[in-house]
């Protein structure tokens, strides 16, 4: 899945709003653009004022015009987070990077900012670890060796309880439960492993061009400390049985994928149709997995956020700490959003912003 050409530079607002005023007739020079219901695009009978095909490039007008806005009115946000410094490479993020893009389930593609440039994937790959889980053991296998609850406590909390460690205190959206899922994962070797991983994310995502960041890669292995602690722990109550480093090298990769907005967009949608590409209408994984995957990003997917983030934005999600947030719109579109600025919790600051707002023009919310 490739954006098409000509697109590499987003909208210009200003042009866009015109065009929008000229084909609406209103004229909002001095005024936000005005909230409008969401319109499919699929019309093909009539050309006119008035036609589907106007309609549809109204509204195409329209996004283009909103995500600029809507850039603009979180770029401060951008400064007032910070970037992930336990993985030093992380560090190295520039705090001014703002990009989304969204991709609708009637194939329209719109973006804004900084959607093409790559970063670390992090915690955004969990859902897919889950997936990669569920399509070689089932469901039934799955939830047994790792909860669905909200832990409400931080990603990488050691402190999950003050008894005996169950499967049931951990859900695969935090560290811990990430690393118990890893060893659920099929193949002959950790390698073999990784390369199935790998190769899902590029199918779902539309690009055989995404690979493993080496940089990120080395530098999470070298500091990863309290993600060791986790795994020995979970050695330690017979809830990982193979070597713990081999586990954890294997983590290492699955968080230090390099991907872009673009990839979390597609990767959104594909989880928004619940298993089917938005290219070739193939089915990747059976419809129950998605239902599965989608309800725990409802849940448990922005960290102990989770609950702030259903009420101000409403759709299932996952953040990483690299800064990318990849939001699902069931049957409606999936969106990709890169601002490497974190708050407290670990979430994108500005991006979280940016999705409320969306969100809000645009009636996302499943409630």
């Amino acid at each position: 899945y490739h954006a098409p050409a000509g697109h590499a530079a987003g909208p210009n607002p200003q042009a866009a709003r015109g065009r929008c005023q000229r084909l609406s007739g209103a004229d909002h020079s001095e005024n936000p653009l005005p909230r409008i219901p969401w319109m499919r695009g699929n019309f093909k009978l009539r050309t006119g004022p008035g036609s589907g095909l106007h309609r549809e490039r109204r509204n195409e007008v329209y996004m283009e015009a909103l995500l600029e806005e809507l850039l603009e009115q979180c770029r401060p946000y951008t400064r007032q987070g910070k970037v992930a410094t336990y993985i030093p490479e992380l560090a190295k993020a520039n705090l001014d990077d703002l990009g989304i893009y969204v991709l609708r389930s009637d194939g329209q593609h719109f973006h804004a900012g900084d959607w093409n440039k790559p970063f670390a994937i992090q915690s955004v790959i969990k859902p897919i670890l889950l997936l990669l889980a569920l399509m070689d053991n089932g469901e039934e296998y799955v939830r047994s060796r790792v909860g669905v609850e909200a832990t409400g406590k931080p990603f990488d909390a050691i402190n999950v309880t003050d008894q005996t460690l169950l499967s049931d205190h951990l859900n695969p959206m935090v560290n811990m439960g990430a690393i118990a899922i890893c060893g659920l994962i099929h193949g002959a070797s950790y390698e073999e492993k990784f390369q199935r991983l790998l190769e899902l994310t590029r199918k779902l995502a539309g690009n055989p061009d995404i690979q493993l960041d080496q940089d990120v890669y080395l530098s999470e292995k070298h500091t990863g400390y309290k993600n060791r602690a986790l795994a020995f722990l979970l050695k330690t109550y017979g809830m990982l049985e193979d070597d713990v480093e081999e586990v954890l090298d294997f983590y290492f990769k699955a968080c230090s994928i390099s991907v872009t907005s673009q990839d979390l967009a597609v990767i959104g949608s594909v989880l928004s149709s619940h298993g089917t590409l938005p290219d070739s209408e193939e089915r990747v994984f059976d419809r129950e997995y998605g239902n599965y995957v989608n309800a725990i990003l409802m849940t448990c997917g922005m960290y102990d956020g989770s609950g702030a983030f259903a009420v101000n934005v409403g759709v299932p999600a996952k953040s990483g700490v690299g800064g990318g947030i990849m939001a699902v719109v069931p049957t409606r579109m999936g969106i990709g959003i890169f601002s490497p600025g974190l708050d407290e919790k670990g979430n994108s600051l500005a991006g979280i912003q940016l999705l409320e707002r969306l969100s809000n023009r645009l009636y996302l919310s499943i409630f």
